[in-house]
């Protein structure tokens, strides 16, 4: 019922949910019939379908090159996660997972549901690495040895500065956009991106799922995880866990915003290295994801509810980002969009107000001086819809025809 809602307060993204839905399901049907390759790409649907799909639409090699380097680092992130595993047992782990990756035989158990599946028949993502081309091995095993010293690091280092945040982020992040760089130009189709423009693509997106993902981290059990820097979080309350407690709200999204000013700095660097992509592919590959992750900073910041419940962009909004995202254009005005939702939220009150205005006037500076505004469709409604009888009717019917369709359609798939 809640997306029965969702779809009358927005109609206009029933069309991209209807469109995306048909092409998740037309994606899992591409899946190769070499059974570690067949394990690979239905993992990944299963593990991020939003990239799955994106991925699916780059060339054979590189999309092959892609999945794996994804399936690696979720594995290692996989064993990074799982707060159960002793540190004398992960760190090792971590340290030389570079080297599992070319061992068919190896394999490890950890995590749950579907990452325990992708560790326990981890050997079929280990054959599937060796068929790789050896520029893409290397490249892979160079980010995936980096990742895990940096994560063994960070096991046993809590996350003080703000220089420490920017640091852990590279190792877990940073590092990706990096590898992706290298992947990129491996294929021939882009040149190499300047390494700091490549960590801020990973830095950003890291530093908006650290800053979304507050309550479910502080509550792990049996351990929780802590990632938010203290030099932040320190100004407004104690303990960290101390955000979550409603006495403190007021203090609690104070420093939300602080988190989201910080993750702001990265945009610009964002913004050039998509400006200078070629491929079309790789372009909506890269793209989509930076789109995301400014939509759900514009919806975390200055909301409580980061520290009460799940705050994400409704499914209609994500499909609609993704159906959109084709050119720099369809970039520059997300990013134009979004920018201005988050600073008309801004409270002149709040202690960091200011710098996070500055930061947004320079993002949306950048935007305005693409001259490509005019060039898109918003996704911000400023009026208030209204409906006819009519098209509400319209709606149910499509649903319905749409939910007879994949009911018909499952059992084939079986």
């Amino acid at each position: 019922m809640g997306s029965l809602r969702a779809i009358l307060r927005h109609p206009d993204d029933l069309y991209p949910m209807v469109k995306l839905k048909l092409a998740v399901r037309s994606a899992e049907k591409q899946i190769p019939a070499e059974p570690h390759w067949a394990f690979c790409y239905s993992m990944l649907h299963k593990v991020s379908r939003s990239f799955g799909l994106v991925i699916q639409q780059l060339d054979t090699d590189l999309r092959d090159a892609v999945c794996i380097f994804y399936l690696v680092l979720r594995a290692l992130d996989t064993v990074e996660d799982d707060t159960s595993i002793a540190t004398e047992v992960k760190v090792p782990i971590l340290m030389d997972f570079h080297r599992h990756i070319y061992d068919r035989e190896w394999h490890f158990s950890c995590g749950t549901k579907d990452y325990k599946v992708l560790m326990d028949e981890f050997h079929h993502v280990s054959t599937a690495f060796l068929e790789l081309g050896r520029g893409y091995q290397e490249a892979i095993e160079d980010i995936t040895m980096k990742m895990g010293a940096g994560m063994a690091k960070f096991i046993c280092k809590e996350v003080e500065t703000i220089d420490d945040y920017d640091e852990y982020c590279h190792y877990v992040a940073g590092l990706v956009g990096l590898g992706l760089s290298k992947l990129f130009h491996a294929s021939g189709k882009e040149d190499l991106a300047s390494d700091d423009l490549s960590n801020s693509m990973g830095l950003f997106l890291q530093k908006t799922n650290i800053i979304r993902d507050y309550l479910e981290d502080i509550n792990e059990i049996p351990k929780s995880r802590m990632f938010w820097p203290r030099q932040i979080w320190s100004k407004y309350v104690n303990k960290l866990e101390d955000l979550k407690y409603e006495e403190n709200s007021v203090k609690a999204v104070q420093c939300l915003n602080d988190m989201v000013t910080n993750a702001l700095t990265h945009v610009e660097d964002c913004l050039k290295y998509m400006s200078d992509l070629r491929d079309p592919a790789i372009f909506r590959f890269c793209a989509i994801p930076q789109i995301m992750a400014i939509g759900t900073l514009a919806l975390c910041y200055n909301n409580i509810q980061v520290f009460r419940g799940v705050v994400k962009m409704r499914r209609g909004l994500t499909a609609k980002v993704i159906d959109r995202t084709k050119t720099i254009s369809d970039v520059y005005g997300a990013f134009y969009d979004f920018s201005r939702m988050l600073k008309s939220k801004a409270d002149d009150n709040d202690p960091n107000a200011r710098k996070t205005k500055e930061f947004l006037e320079t993002i949306l500076k950048l935007c305005r001086d693409s001259g490509t505004l005019n060039q898109r469709k918003s996704y911000i409604i400023q009026s208030k819809p209204h409906y006819s009888p009519t098209l509400i009717v319209v709606i149910f019917i499509i649903l319905a025809i749409l939910l007879a369709y994949l009911s018909a359609a499952r059992p084939a798939n079986m």
